[in-house]
């Protein structure tokens, strides 16, 4: 009788859960396209959470396979350094490195604020005085261009007022045929209320591939459920007989990591002295003296063990994640970064199999880039390039003008658009 009642507890726990996730769309009234921009192309970006560079040829993604011939293919998508979803997400869509743009990691410590920013705190996630940049959204939308976005990272913030004229709030239980649907809809709406920028985020191989691994076969069944949904878009967009371009990436790859023997706060590290978020992939140690650092970082480095030490000033170059380039001074005064297959485990709790947020180099975090449409040549395949890249490439699509200062380089994609 006590299980019987405990399970009714728990179901209905989770109702009320689920029925307080917000699932509908948020449309803002009176906007329309302005008549300059009416006739442009349309660009749908879908972001395919934790696509490693390989997962479709490994687990035979057909649609993807199919698709990317009639295009651009990249050798892979570069991530930004940390190769975490948060940071990635909006690089993408700013064209800025994390470290210019602010959202440094997914959980990070502000000093100026004393605050420490969890993504998984939405108000803090919506928050938009975390972010700097300017989205493309938001972009379009000072153009008077209609912009619709169901589900991306740093979507629901408002940047000076302006957001997304068609938005849904981050939610897991809308099914993906509803969204397939959704999208029909936007691109059946008239001329003037049709928005020419679209993006999606799916985060079903992501969750598999943390929860089981890269290479399991559940990640391999989430692989082909997104397959057949890239599908089924594209044939919406087909219908639509509209000049409708497709970028498909992800934002970094995954790799298996030692669940079982983690790397341990390391003991030089006195937490009544130092601010130490969670992360399995690299640690942010924050000082809250200054008197503090040089000590500490010498017996880090008589200490270290499976993982390197850096002083911000000495973070590599490559990574654009130094004192020189962190803008919001959010990165840790020292960062630890851990030796694959070893992981940090601060918290004592056990690490998802699979795991990202290393180095950008490193072959397992290689992300995918496919794209295709009017506006791309055909059965080309290019050098692998930065994620911040896919900003102007998207802007020069769409002919977005801007002039605020980016990471992101035209020059570095424009060989993928015809002429």
């Amino acid at each position: 009788m006590r299980k019987i009642v405990l399970l009714a507890v728990i179901s209905f726990v989770i109702s009320l859960n689920l029925k307080a996730q917000d699932t509908i769309q948020h449309i803002i009234a009176n906007k329309f396209n302005g008549v300059e921009q009416q006739q442009k192309p349309y660009v749908i970006l879908i972001s395919l959470d934790g696509f490693r560079w390989d997962l479709e040829d490994k687990f035979n993604a057909k649609n993807l396979i199919r698709l990317r011939k009639m295009g651009v293919k990249a050798d892979y998508l570069k991530p930004s350094f940390p190769s975490l979803t948060f940071p990635n997400h909006y690089s993408i869509v700013t064209g800025l490195y994390p470290s210019h743009h602010g959202v440094v990691n997914n959980i990070f410590y502000d000093k100026a604020r004393n605050v420490t920013f969890r993504r998984a705190d939405r108000k803090m996630a919506i928050d938009s005085s975390w972010y700097g940049g300017k989205p493309l959204w938001v972009m379009a939308e000072e153009q008077k261009m209609l912009s619709a976005i169901f589900y991306w990272p740093g979507s629901e913030i408002s940047m000076n007022g302006i957001k997304p004229t068609y938005l849904f709030n981050y939610s897991e239980i809308i099914p993906l045929e509803r969204r397939i649907n959704v999208v029909k809809d936007w691109l059946n709406l008239p001329v003037e209320k049709r928005p020419h920028f679209i993006a999606l985020y799916f985060p079903q191989v992501d969750k598999a591939a943390h929860a089981n691994n890269p290479d399991s076969k559940e990640t391999e069944a989430a692989v082909q459920i997104l397959d057949d949904a890239i599908g089924k878009l594209v044939a919406v967009a087909d219908n639509s007989k509209l000049p409708i371009n497709f970028i498909v990436l992800s934002d970094h790859g995954m790799t298996i990591v030692d669940r079982e023997n983690t790397i341990p706060l390391p003991k030089a590290i006195d937490l009544n002295k130092f601010i130490v978020p969670p992360g399995n992939a690299l640690l942010n140690v924050y000082a809250k003296d200054p008197k503090d650092l040089k000590p500490t970082y010498k017996a880090l480095k008589a200490e270290a063990k499976d993982y390197k030490v850096y002083l911000s000033k000495n973070i590599p170059k490559a990574w654009h994640y130094n004192k020189k380039n962190d803008t919001y001074n959010r990165v840790g005064d020292i960062i630890l970064i851990p030796q694959l297959p070893k992981v940090f485990n601060i918290n004592n709790n056990q690490p998802d199999a699979g795991q990202h947020g290393f180095d950008p180099s490193i072959k397992d975090m290689h992300a995918i880039f496919y794209a295709w449409g009017p506006n791309f040549k055909s059965g080309l395949k290019i050098p692998a390039f930065e994620n911040v890249n896919v900003y102007p490439l998207i802007a020069k699509i769409l002919g977005l003008n801007f002039t605020h200062q980016i990471d992101g380089k035209e020059k570095v994609v424009k060989r993928v658009l015809k002429d």
